[in-house]
């Protein structure tokens, strides 16, 4: 499965918020571009930390790279579900 590339998210994220941002500058709305910048950096730092899991249970683990799988010999079986488990564990795990 092929992945759009992070710098094409985050730049797409960029757009979109830029031309919000143009439009409540074009009104003078001061308001309206504070609260953008700031919606702004909270997704962006919400979008990263989500790409930051997709690449992380995406990623082959060590014990299953480049072993073929039963189904297909020749290719990368893919992510290992304990793996992304045990990933999404060590994430989310409060200290």
């Amino acid at each position: 499965m092929a992945f759009r590339p992070r710098e094409r998210i985050l730049a797409n994220l960029e757009v979109i918020y830029r031309e919000a941002y143009e439009r409540a500058k074009a009104a003078h709305d001061q308001a309206r571009m504070a609260d953008l910048d700031a919606a702004y950096q909270r997704e962006q730092l919400l979008l990263e930390v989500l790409l930051d899991l997709r690449d992380a249970l995406g990623a082959p683990s060590a014990e299953t790279e480049g072993r073929p799988g039963k189904d297909r010999p020749d290719k990368n079986p893919g992510p290992d579900p304990i793996t992304a488990l045990e990933t999404i564990r060590r994430i989310t795990r409060l200290r």
